[in-house]
């Protein structure tokens, strides 16, 4: 198993899938996280790649508990007054390393683990289904404690959706929905729905200088290519990190003619549903 790796995904449902062999765990509200714990060091990597260590640094000091060859996914997250935040595990993940540090000291990451992808015995366990790798992750941290957690999942559909609505005033946006017998494959694997009225789209490209994107160009998921409206600062900052190390792009259009360029960033977007349909773009956060 190679640095970085590309994570398994869920698909946005309506709601939750019925019938045997479904588990569904809640989807808190922060930044996907994978913890690789190698021998003499930890690393974290965000969902597109990325190596994040400088802005988690708490966890990856915490996760030096691990057994080395141990690989963990699952979401960084900051409470704050006992409720995850998603800004401010937005600000963390803007920041440079020693403002992250400054923010660690006043709030604390946590990370909701769930799944292991690497064994320090058995090695790339991606392959097992779900509840084997369940299972070894319950295992690996029983007795590392927090901020190293697992998230909890059930069998039993109506204490998901118990789960759903109660847990949403603590920073819960929804559910994810895993088979017990999946392997743990780079695609939408997974079915997931979140309480907010967005959708996630694929960032391809930009306008505006390198080192300050304007807008962003996103991938819908019914194929069309549109401009969002002018990012967020956070938004800008980390996608003038994720394309300074890309290189160079292309000239391309957008659905209304407007020239961006493209690169694959391998960024992820969420953008208001609603505004998609007037072809104008808003971005709240990347996830």
């Amino acid at each position: 198993m190679e640095f970085p790796l590309a994570v398994a995904l869920a698909q946005a449902v309506p709601e939750l899938p019925a019938g045997r062999g479904w588990w569904f765990e809640p989807k808190l509200d922060g930044h996907r996280t994978i913890v690789w714990c190698e021998a003499g060091r930890v690393r974290l990597q965000s969902r597109s790649g990325r190596d994040v260590t400088g802005a988690w640094t708490d966890l990856a000091q915490a996760a030096r508990r691990l057994p080395a060859g141990t690989v963990l996914d699952g979401e960084a997250v900051v409470y704050v007054a006992g409720r995850v935040d998603f800004n401010a595990a937005q600000a963390r993940a803007a920041s440079s390393p020693a403002r992250a540090a400054q923010l660690a000291a006043r709030w604390p990451a946590s990370f909701a683990a769930w799944d292991l992808l690497a064994h320090a015995e058995l090695g790339d366990v991606r392959s097992r289904p779900y509840l084997e790798r369940r299972a070894l992750l319950l295992d690996v941290l029983e007795d590392v404690g927090p901020p190293l957690q697992v998230v909890p999942t059930t069998d039993d559909r109506d204490t998901a959706l118990l789960w759903y609505e109660a847990l949403r005033a603590q920073g819960v946006e929804g559910l994810v929905a895993k088979h017990g017998t999946s392997t743990y494959r780079a695609a939408r694997i997974w079915r997931k729905i979140r309480h907010a009225d967005t959708l996630d789209v694929d960032v391809v490209g930009f306008t505006g200088p390198r080192s300050r994107p304007r807008a962003l160009a996103v991938r819908l998921p019914d194929g069309r290519t549109l401009l969002s409206q002018a990012v967020s600062a956070p938004v800008r900052r980390e996608v003038a990190a994720r394309i300074a190390e890309v290189g160079p792009g292309r000239p391309a259009r957008s659905e209304s003619g407007t020239v961006y360029e493209a690169v694959e960033t391998g960024l992820v977007a969420e953008v208001l549903a609603g505004t998609t349909r007037h072809g104008v773009v808003t971005v709240t956060r990347l996830r």
